[in-house]
């Protein structure tokens, strides 16, 4: 089965998949890593986060080659390995598995809204009022999509700047003495950044609505090279503000550490960080809904708005069903997990079956030719 044609009205420029990638590492995840990794591998993680940033590029790597072999997407890729009808159990599972990457994302911003801001904010009213946005800007196209990435690219960093302020109260003793874990210990602290991590695997769906796609490798690369950067930063700094002790008492140690930060006009810096990060979770929540319905319209021939309409009153459903901090957490580690599997595990080794698959029909073709010759 050929993947289908794309009009190049509805594909986007290389270097634009640098936002989306970098975009989709820099959500939730960022406001909280720290204290996971820290008490897998003490203040030696920052070795572990450069470990898991190196170990992105091999996993892109994976996936840019899959994608180059089938020309088309991850249902493409399915169907070339398993076949029609396997394939398509293949892809509802990452129709889920995204899905519940929407709920992970979405769930734990609006905790973060309820104990620092209001306490009293409905989970319901804030999830619907979130997804009707979501599903007003899909329904823009891919285009609009990725516009917002690239227009909220701003956002997370410059808040990422004042977290410098820490720097007056950094004590890098915290530090000492390094090296003091096993590299088990490192590894184990690189898979506790995989929640941190996710979210450029989305390439393996939208990389069709590329224009020249292998141009865009090298704006991935950069991507996971600055978002890398940026948490090996965030976590240099908060080792030293912090002590072990203090660091696994803050759930939320970058919002933690924004309370610090004092203007004239500005009490409870904060705050504005929150409310600045909606707009930094809106174009995750929206690519994640838009990869989750175009599987879903590859696999069962359903349109995608409606599509994107099923699978958010799916999310808000188990939105609801999640009202503790035990459940959020739970959520998050599941995601965490399958995650971590999906990148490490089943990536590579799609990758193989792949080349094992071509390889025998290159065979076969060629056993065709020499049969009709004779």
């Amino acid at each position: 089965m050929q993947p289908p044609i794309i009009p190049e009205s509805k594909k986007f420029s290389p270097y634009l998949v640098f936002f989306t990638v970098a975009g989709m590492q820099i959500g939730i995840g960022i406001l909280g890593f720290q204290r996971i990794i820290a008490k897998l591998a003490g203040y030696d993680a920052w070795v572990s986060v450069i470990l898991a940033g190196l170990s992105t590029h091999v996993i892109i790597w994976f996936l840019y080659k899959q994608l180059e072999t089938v020309k088309g997407d991850l249902s493409d890729i399915h169907t070339a390995v398993f076949g029609k009808w396997i394939g398509a159990l293949f892809n509802i599972f990452f129709v889920l598995y995204f899905s519940l990457f929407v709920v992970t994302a979405l769930r734990t911003y609006i905790e973060v809204i309820q104990v620092w801001m209001f306490p009293d904010m409905s989970t319901a009213w804030f999830a619907l009022i979130y997804l009707v946005l979501c599903i007003y800007s899909i329904n823009g196209g891919i285009r609009t999509v990725v516009g917002l990435f690239f227009f909220g690219s701003a956002l997370p960093y410059y808040i990422i700047f004042f977290y410098g302020f820490a720097m007056q109260y950094a004590d890098f003793r915290h530090f000492l003495p390094i090296f003091n874990h096993s590299f088990n210990d490192f590894l184990q602290a690189a898979q506790g950044m995989s929640l941190t991590n996710l979210g450029y695997e989305l390439i393996w769906v939208y990389y069709p609505f590329i224009k020249e796609p292998t141009k865009s490798k090298k704006w991935a690369h950069l991507a996971l090279v600055f978002t890398t950067i940026v948490n090996l930063f965030v976590t240099l700094i908060t080792f030293a503000f912090y002590s072990q002790p203090q660091l696994q008492k803050n759930i939320w140690a970058t919002l933690t550490t924004f309370k610090i930060i004092h203007f004239p006009v500005v009490e409870r810096f904060e705050f504005i960080g929150i409310a600045n990060w909606c707009l930094v979770i809106l174009p995750i929540v929206c690519l994640s809904l838009w990869s989750a319905s175009r599987i879903l319209k590859r696999t069962v021939k359903v349109k995608q708005k409606y599509g994107v309409v099923l699978i958010s009153f799916f999310v808000f459903l188990v939105c609801l069903q999640l009202e503790t901090r035990l459940h959020i957490d739970l959520i998050n580690a599941i995601i965490s997990d399958i995650g971590f599997f999906i990148n490490y595990v089943y990536i590579p080794l799609l990758f193989v079956l792949l080349i094992i698959v071509n390889k025998v029909k290159k065979m076969m073709k060629k056993q065709k030719k020499s049969s009709a010759s004779s």
